[in-house]
C-alpha cells in the first residue's frame, strides 16, 4: 500500500519500520481513544505478516469501562488480531492515582506481553503528549532527564515499548480516523481539569502554543540529555563489578561535572536494587553532597562509600533484610538462587550472623557481607554461599557490566 507522504500513516510506518522491523510478533494497548485506535489500524496495515495483539487495560475507574474493552476487542478481532482485557484490581487507594494506574497498566501490559512471547508493546503517545509532558514537568521545575522528549523506545518492567506515533499530532489521527469512517471512544476524564496534563492541555489551546514547536524543544533537551549519556558512559568506563556490587574510580567521578556524577549515582544504584526507576532528585542530591565531603551515605537501599580512590556501592543490608524469602528462582531482585533443599530458603546473613561465618576471609565489608543472601531453615543459619563456596548451592547476580552501561544510557 502506497501512502501519502504528508499523512501521518507514512511517518508512523517509516517509525515502525525503524523500531520493530526485525519483531515478529508485536503487542498493542488501545484504550479505544483516537490515538490508540489510530495506531491499531495503522499497524494493522503494516503488519501484515507478523503476529500482532492487542490489549486493553480495564482500570475499573469509570463504569463504562468495561463496555468500552468489549468494543476494542470487537474492532481488534474484524482487523484479524486477538485481544484481551486486562483487569487492575487496587488494593489500595493511597498515593497519585494517575501514577499508580500508570504502574498498574504498565505491569499488567508486561505480563500479557511476557506470557505471549511479543518483542515489544506499542504506545500510543503523540507529539501533544510531548509537548503537554514537557509544560508539565517545566512547572515541577524537573530536571534534563524529565524535560527531554519521551524516547521512540526504552526498557521497563522486563519488556521494550515502543512509542511510534510521536511524529504524529492529536488532531491529524483523529482527522485521518475521520476520512475513514473509524469511530473512537472519548474519555470523560479527559475533560476534568482535577488532572495537571489536562489543565496543561486546555491551557495550550487557549494560548494557542504550537505543539509541535514544543515537541521539537523537548526532542532538543533529548539530544543535550543524550549527550550527557555518553560522558557519563565514559566516566564509568572503568567500573569494577563483583559479587553484586559496583567499584568507580572516584578520580573520574570527581572531574565530572554534578549532573553527571548524578547520573552514575542514579545508575550505579538502580544497578544494586534493581528498581525500575531513580532514586528522587533530592534525595540524589543529597547523597552527591554527602559523598563530596568523604561521608558514606544510603540512597534508596544502596550503601555509597567513599574508600580511598574508590566508591564503592553495594545493597543495604537493612533493605536487603526486608526482602522477601526465596525458596528458588530469584531473591531481593538481585540474585538467581538454585541449589536450595526442600524446607530451606534464602534471606539476608544479617549482621547478627556476620561473625560466625568468618567475613574477612571473603574480601568483603562487613555490611556489605550481611547483604549477601544466604541459606536458611527455619531460623537455623545453613549456609552463606558468598563467603564460603558452599556445594550444592549456586548464587549469581541477575545483573552484570552491561546491564550498568545499559541503566548509564537510560532515558
Amino acid at each position: 500500500m502506497t501512502l501519502p507522504a504528508a499523512g501521518p500513516a507514512f511517518r508512523i510506518h517509516a517509525a515502525l519500520d525503524r523500531l520493530a522491523a526485525d519483531m515478529p510478533a508485536l503487542g498493542i494497548a488501545v484504550s479505544g481513544g483516537g490515538d490508540s485506535v489510530a495506531l491499531m489500524h495503522i499497524v494493522a496495515e503494516w503488519g501484515r505478516g507478523r503476529r500482532i495483539m492487542v490489549a486493553t487495560v480495564d482500570h475499573g475507574l469509570r463504569p463504562e469501562s468495561a463496555a468500552e474493552a468489549r468494543q476494542v476487542g470487537r474492532a481488534a478481532r474484524a482487523l484479524g488480531m486477538s485481544h484481551a482485557t486486562l483487569l487492575w484490581r487496587r488494593d489500595t487507594e493511597v498515593g497519585n492515582l494517575m501514577a499508580n494506574a500508570r504502574d498498574a497498566r504498565l505491569r499488567l501490559l508486561s505480563g500479557w506481553a511476557q506470557r505471549n512471547g511479543l518483542s515489544a508493546v506499542l504506545l500510543g503517545h503523540t507529539a501533544d503528549d510531548q509537548a503537554e509532558t514537557l509544560l508539565m514537568r517545566l512547572a515541577r521545575g524537573s530536571g534534563i532527564d524529565g524535560l527531554a522528549s519521551m524516547a521512540e523506545w526504552r526498557d521497563a518492567f522486563g519488556t521494550r515499548w515502543l512509542r511510534p506515533m510521536l511524529g504524529a499530532g492529536r488532531q491529524e489521527l483523529r482527522d485521518w480516523l475521520q476520512t475513514r469512517g473509524i469511530a473512537w471512544i472519548d474519555d470523560p476524564s479527559n475533560e476534568n481539569e482535577d488532572f495537571d496534563r489536562v489543565r496543561i492541555r486546555k491551557a495550550i489551546a487557549s494560548v494557542g502554543l504550537d505543539v509541535a514547536a514544543l515537541a521539537r524543544a523537548a526532542n532538543h533537551i533529548g539530544e543535550a540529555r543524550d549527550a550527557l549519556s555518553h560522558y557519563a558512559a565514559h566516566a564509568a568506563r572503568d567500573v569494577v563489578i563483583h559479587n553484586g556490587s559496583l567499584t568507580l574510580l572516584r578520580r573520574a567521578y570527581q572531574d565530572a561535572p554534578v549532573e553527571v556524577r548524578r547520573r552514575l549515582i542514579v545508575a550505579a544504584c538502580r544497578w544494586i536494587t534493581g528498581a525500575d526507576y531513580p532514586p528522587r532528585r533530592n534525595t540524589v542530591l543529597h547523597a552527591l553532597n554527602s559523598l563530596a565531603t568523604g561521608h558514606r551515605v544510603t540512597l534508596d537501599g544502596a550503601l555509597i562509600e567513599p574508600a580511598g580512590d574508590r566508591i564503592r556501592l553495594f545493597r543495604e543490608a537493612a533493605a536487603a533484610l526486608r526482602a522477601p524469602h526465596s525458596h528458588g528462582g530469584t531473591w531481593d531482585n538481585r540474585w538467581e538462587i538454585s541449589g536450595l533443599k526442600p524446607g530451606q530458603h534464602v534471606a539476608a546473613l544479617g549482621m547478627g550472623e556476620v561473625a560466625r561465618v568468618k567475613w574477612r576471609l571473603s574480601g568483603l565489608g562487613r555490611d556489605e557481607a550481611a547483604a549477601t543472601p544466604a541459606v536458611w531453615e527455619g531460623d537455623r543459619l545453613v549456609a552463606a554461599p558468598l563467603i564460603r563456596a558452599t556445594a550444592p548451592y549456586d548464587m549469581r547476580p541477575l545483573r552484570g557490566a552491561a546491564d550498568f552501561h545499559r541503566l548509564v544510557m537510560a532515558h
